[in-house]
């Protein structure tokens, strides 16, 4: 394989007139929310907003648009579980060229269809990604279609740095950047092209920390941020990253759950789990950079409805907004009505109620019953569990 040199600022450039009316100029938004939780001005880019709903259309984009014609007569192949692929698969499509993509057998049927949808052909029997890159690398050995790596290739690193080139003229007073860091595309690309431009900005990367090789982490784990989840990132990638970012630090799935409800909640701008790293960041205090503007990343949006559905539910669990508590009662007509009377009394709404008397230690007079209730926040909580306390209940909170 040829030896790989990272793209130059003139080649991120040449990128943009490349991707220009094919991929979006994102939007960046200002978030008064995160300014005031975090004590200085955020600035919200938004990638999730790009076509395919992530950042990495225009690394796909270039590098298609960079294939002769025999090569593009040849057609695309990619091993992906998520963007990477829905990318390919619609950059081909754009160009009028055949794309397979090689998935794992788990990745989440939305992804899957998504991807189809987009037109490619679809390779599922692999049981780990892993195998799935192999398998990819062997169609591209066999048919002569051209390999498209989701970070290890100089253009897409050029196209990704395209991001780069819209910060520095979209944000000329923010003084650090941060950065979602997986396989390192993304954090190289605009890297160089901020580095050449805007030397003078601070460039923070953010890992999950179940999957931080690049900030030390070798122990690899399940993470909600699994468009971050790159074991193994690229050698150019990880030599760029390394030289160029000011700092790379990591952030725990309960962080960037947090994240996730905050941004859709107050910015209305839904994110995945690696679109919301580096916001859970910044939110934790470890962005650094004292009190300047900062630029989060939000590098995409396609979160699966039912993870979204879980992350929604558990944020909200933590930030005291769902409280699910049992008590016991007695087994008399009317005292379930008085204690759903002391809950509205507390203004606060009812999910859902179980009764509990089977394989329970309870008196022949008593059942248990456990209430899933909408709360405002933890106080609200507080001050519910105090009531029923106070009328004679012995209620246990349970997450």
């Amino acid at each position: 394989m040829a030896t790989r040199t990272a793209p130059t600022l003139a080649e991120i450039e040449a990128a943009r007139a490349r991707i220009d009316g094919v991929a979006r100029v994102t939007p960046v938004f200002g978030s008064e929310t995160l300014s005031r939780m975090t004590g200085r001005s955020v600035l919200l880019k938004a990638e999730n907003l790009q076509r395919t709903g992530s950042f990495k259309v225009r690394g796909a984009v270039n590098k298609i648009h960079s294939l002769s014609e025999a090569e593009r007569a040849a057609g695309v192949v990619a091993a992906t579980a998520g963007n990477h692929g829905q990318a390919v698969a619609w950059a081909a499509r754009e160009a009028r060229i055949a794309a397979t993509i090689f998935m794992p057998r788990d990745t989440p049927m939305a992804k899957v269809e998504a991807t189809r949808t987009y037109g490619a052909r679809i390779e599922s029997d692999a049981e780990t990604l892993d195998a799935a890159f192999v398998a990819a690398l062997e169609f591209a050995e066999a048919t002569g279609a051209i390999f498209v790596h989701g970070f290890e290739d100089e253009h897409v690193i050029a196209g990704q740095g395209t991001i780069g080139l819209e910060l520095a003229d979209q944000v000329p007073e923010t003084g650090t950047v941060v950065i979602p860091v997986g396989g390192g595309g993304l954090a190289s690309g605009i890297a160089i092209a901020l580095g050449a431009l805007r030397p003078e900005l601070r460039l923070v990367g953010v890992q999950a920390e179940a999957c931080a090789p690049l900030a030390g982490r070798t122990v690899h784990g399940y993470t909600i941020a699994e468009g971050i989840a790159v074991k193994t990132p690229g050698e150019l990638t990880s030599s760029i990253v390394r030289e160029r970012l000011d700092d790379i630090v990591t952030v725990s799935d309960e962080e960037i759950s947090a994240a996730i409800v905050l941004l859709v909640e107050r910015t209305k701008l839904l994110v995945e789990g690696a679109g919301a790293a580096g916001a859970a960041a910044l939110l934790a205090g470890r962005v650094g950079g004292g009190e300047g503007p900062v630029t989060v990343i939000l590098s995409g949006g396609n979160i699966d409805a039912t993870l979204l559905i879980t992350v929604m539910r558990h944020g909200l669990t933590v930030a005291g907004r769902y409280l699910v508590v049992r008590t016991r009662i007695s087994d008399r007509p009317g005292s379930l009505a008085k204690l759903l009377d002391l809950i509205a009394e507390e203004r606060v709404s009812v999910v859902s109620v179980e009764h509990h008397r089977e394989g329970m230690s309870l008196s022949l007079a008593e059942t248990e019953v456990a209430l899933t209730l909408v709360t405002r926040d933890e106080d609200h909580c507080a001050d519910l569990l105090e009531s029923m306390r106070r009328a004679g209940y012995s209620p246990e909170r349970l997450r």
